[in-house]
């Protein structure tokens, strides 16, 4: 059983499209038109927008509501689904929730500790690990079957995704575990946001050596920074960040008015610089709360417009 509707975002990579992706919060409350502002503002400069699955593990709108908004405007999700919170059984309904409204697109997260967020007693689930979510899509999708082994009467159609860290230790596994991710299933991944270009060139390089661009499409994550604070806390505070000493200096060269503006510049010479990288399917712009940035981010580093699709 195949898919027998490609997504948007399946359909640019696999035409040989570079892709443009985004993300977008959803709020702390229920009201849809927080997430829908989000998404006109970025709407015509990417192809698809991901929504974040209750990220740091702090408490918002659901994925899969947020979905169902941005799929009403007319703009093409990506449900992200995290494995901390639901069990096996919650999961698959989740994924079949998303089928009914043709939602396409699916990245598959283990999610950050709850530690970190606002629920800090909340119980770790992980019935499943990310990897094994990524292998379930794929059983219900391709075979039409539930983990449990029975028939699915409609299976879902879904482009599988995940993320990958080519910058966290130790760096010796972020190859292989990527090529584990591949043999799971994965169809595209999208990468922690790049700072280090020259680490993520040699990661990249060692999975073009073992084969690897060749069967997954591989999204490289930017994000523009505001202020040399937000570059010193990402270097400093976020774990498998790796922020190189001279971007740092290069925020702090600048007045501080003017640094959101660098900010910018250095996310937009990452993108063109990556562009000529053998390998690279494509960019996931991750400007955090700054979804206005992202037209100008696009356009600047010469992906605007997007590639029509039927």
């Amino acid at each position: 059983m195949s898919v027998k509707t490609p997504s948007k975002l399946e359909k640019i990579l696999a035409a040989g499209h570079q892709a443009v992706t985004s993300e977008c919060g959803p709020p702390r409350g229920s009201d849809p038109e927080v997430i829908r502002e989000k998404a006109r503002l970025i709407r015509d400069h990417v192809d698809v927008v991901n929504i974040t699955d209750n990220q740091t593990s702090v408490t918002r709108m659901c994925s899969l509501a947020s979905c169902f908004h941005l799929k009403q405007m007319g703009v093409e999700p990506v449900l992200q689904m995290v494995t901390r919170d639901r069990n096996r059984i919650a999961l698959q309904g989740d994924i079949l929730g998303a089928a009914s409204m043709d939602i396409h697109n699916i990245l598959c997260l283990s999610g950050d500790h709850q530690s970190f967020g606002d629920c800090a007693t909340g119980q770790n689930v992980h019935d499943l690990d990310s990897m094994q979510l990524i292998q379930t899509v794929r059983l219900m999708r391709d075979e039409g079957k539930f983990l449990g082994g029975g028939d699915i009467s409609r299976p879902p159609e879904m482009f599988v995704g995940a993320a990958a860290n080519p910058f966290a230790q130790p760096h010796k596994i972020r190859v292989p575990r990527l090529a584990k991710k591949i043999a799971a299933g994965v169809e595209f991944i999208q990468t922690q946001c790049i700072y280090n270009l020259d680490r993520f060139e040699e990661w990249l390089a060692e999975a073009r050596d073992r084969g690897l661009t060749e069967k997954v499409y591989i999204l490289a994550g930017v994000t523009p920074l505001k202020s040399v604070g937000m570059a010193k806390y990402m270097k400093n505070r976020v774990p498998g960040m790796d922020v190189p000493d001279e971007v740092v200096a290069r925020m702090a060269g600048v007045p501080k008015e003017k640094q959101a503006e660098e900010g910018v510049t250095i996310c937009v010479e990452t993108i063109q610089r990556l562009k000529e990288v053998p390998g690279v399917a494509g960019f996931h712009v991750m400007a955090i709360e700054w979804e206005e940035k992202v037209p100008e981010i696009v356009e600047r580093a010469g992906l605007y417009p997007r590639p029509a699709m039927p």
